[in-house]
């Protein structure tokens, strides 16, 4: 159950005579509504409110069902018409029989000021905020008055707000309409009654814009409580009101943290994942350290064939004395303070750079690229790279920076960046919004991906430039924790499985 679902289920409860218990010492509701009627028979003869043209009498026949008395007609039964069931010392009345309705009226722009001058001028639900008024604007000109004490219903636009007006007097425009009681009736228990309505009222009304029509209120059927039952049932909803707003609360939070648990939880993955916390290590594997001199050899080999560039500097990462150091240029120097966590024994510290090789990518002129399938595909950013591979929209039969099957897509530039994909087709141009790490034999590339899934947060953090970018030497010297080949592909299968039952939550 939702906070507003409790809250409306405890409203439904307190217009049904079930929150607050009765007392039978409590005046009757009938005889209160006698005293009403002729108290609103004085009023009329004094001139101070309009006569009803058709009054309504409800009250219970021999049968026990309720019947109703409009004007002159002869009464009907309205049996179907009453929503529920209420205790005996209550009675069922029209909002026209103990309500005077004030219908709001707009002013002109020149017939309201905001320097103070006049009345307040009350113009929607903008000027009610916690159920108090606020008051930016004034006139001089006012026609349709509120009073203190009276109810104002926004009735257009933004329809069921609800306050109890403070000021001695105000005008009240079109989306607002102010309610007052006649004799003993709480104010603050024909709001209770009116919130449990305003959906209903909402939902009869005909206009394409949202709104509540007056005729509707004056006719809508009230469950009426002897008035010290009012009272009481008013002061309960006001001390449990805390109490349903700290349901709201905590289930607020609750749901946020549902809805982010799932995001949260694969952020948990991916880090154990390259803290070599996902799965076991196997003591029969060949260690990092060797893996790590056969990928040196296969980058030289392949800067030998001219498939690769030759890496500008080389870093060495090594233990000594319990501690990490790096040898970079010739230099020396201990990185403790940047190493982020314990990785085992059998895995080792690299930078980056060191067992990729990273491609940078460069963009067309339109008229270098078609969309008629001519030439290779060209891979122009985030819009091109879905979760699971290339979208191609766009070829060249120009093509200058060659990505193929296997290789690491990583976005770069503008929306999207920090975004991964594994390329899923032969060939392709990249634009400058792309990077890409080449496929290598001595490396699996989904664990790659992993890897920069898992520092995605830092990789977007390195985004520099009025358009949010990374360049490519934040990449290639991020620190790279190497497990051996046999279990980067466990580690790989591992998420994979445990992202898919993330997907089934």
């Amino acid at each position: 159950m939702t906070g507003q679902q409790l809250k409306n289920s405890i409203l439904q409860m307190a217009v049904q005579g079930k929150l607050v218990p009765q007392d039978p010492n409590d005046e009757p509701a009938s005889v209160l509504l006698e005293r009403i009627r002729k108290e609103k028979e004085q009023l009329i003869k004094e001139g101070k409110i309009k006569k009803e043209k058709n009054p309504s009498y409800i009250f219970r026949g021999a049968d026990n069902l309720p019947y109703e008395k409009i004007g002159k007609n002869e009464p009907v039964c309205i049996a179907d018409e009453v929503p529920f069931e209420i205790p005996e010392s209550w009675e069922w009345v029209r909002f026209s029989s103990i309500i005077e309705l004030q219908s709001g009226q707009d002013m002109a722009p020149d017939k309201y000021n905001a320097n103070g001058d006049g009345i307040p001028y009350i113009t929607g639900a903008s000027n009610i905020e916690n159920g108090s008024v606020i008051i930016n604007r004034w006139t001089e000109y006012g026609k349709a008055f509120a009073y203190k004490g009276d109810l104002l219903l926004t009735c257009k636009g933004t329809v069921g707000t609800m306050a109890i007006l403070d000021e001695p007097q105000v005008h009240i425009a079109r989306q607002i309409m102010a309610i007052r009681t006649t004799g003993e009736i709480g104010i603050l228990y024909i709001q209770v009654v009116l919130e449990t309505l305003v959906a209903s009222l909402k939902a009869a009304a005909k206009s394409m814009i949202p709104g509540i029509a007056r005729e509707d209120v004056l006719k809508s059927l009230l469950p009426l409580p002897p008035y010290a039952e009012q009272k009481r049932i008013v002061s309960k909803l006001s001390e449990i009101a805390q109490f349903v707003a700290m349901y709201s609360l905590r289930e607020n939070a609750l749901n946020r943290l549902y809805s982010s648990f799932p995001d949260q939880l694969r952020k948990s993955i991916l880090q154990m994942a390259v803290q070599g916390k996902l799965i076991p290590q196997d003591p029969t594997d060949e260690p990092a350290s060797v893996l790590l001199e056969r990928i040196r050899a296969e980058k030289q080999r392949l800067v030998k064939e001219g498939k690769i560039k030759k890496d500008k500097h080389e870093s060495v990462i090594f233990r000594r004395d319990n501690s990490h150091y790096e040898k970079l240029d010739g230099i020396e120097r201990c990185i403790d303070d940047e190493i982020p966590f314990e990785i085992p024994k059998n895995w080792k510290w690299t930078r980056f750079g060191q067992v990729i090789s990273l491609l940078s990518g460069t963009d067309f002129k339109p008229e270098e690229y078609n969309d008629k399938q001519q030439g290779v595909p060209y891979i122009t950013g985030a819009s091109s790279l879905s979760e699971h591979g290339v979208l191609i929209n766009r070829w060249t039969e120009v093509p200058r920076v060659i990505v193929n099957r296997g290789d690491v897509l990583l976005v770069c530039k503008g929306s999207g960046y920090g975004k991964t994909v594994i390329c899923d087709i032969d060939e392709a141009h990249i634009a400058r919004q792309i990077m890409a790490i080449k496929k290598m034999t001595t490396l699996d590339m989904p664990y790659i991906r992993v890897f920069l899934q898992a520092n995605f947060e830092q990789i977007k953090s390195k985004g520099q430039g009025v358009i949010p970018g990374i360049d490519r030497n934040s990449v290639l010297n991020l620190l790279f924790p190497l497990p051996p080949l046999l279990e980067q592909r466990h580690i790989v299968e591992k998420q994979r499985e445990l992202f898919n039952a993330i997907t089934l939550i």
